[in-house]
């Protein structure tokens, strides 16, 4: 799976366990929702400062967000 994509789901996952809507991450985050949705769909190259603050947001591990589940 493209790493794009898989980021987009675990930031999706990990968004809808700590019960945020995609504004309020994007708040949390210092980004435009339309971003955070671009991001989940698996449409953007996300930087590792981006990735970073989406682990901050959502009190997650960094690695959390890049892994793979689909080869579980």
């Amino acid at each position: 799976m493209d790493i794009r994509q898989t980021f987009g789901n675990n930031l999706k996952h990990y968004r809808a366990l700590a019960d945020m809507s995609q504004a309020a991450l994007a708040v949390k985050m210092g980004v435009d929702r339309a971003h955070v949705s671009s991001m989940e769909r698996g449409q953007q190259n996300v930087t590792i400062i981006t990735l970073w603050h989406a682990a901050l947001a959502l009190d997650v591990a960094p690695n959390k967000l890049l892994e793979d589940k689909t080869t579980d």
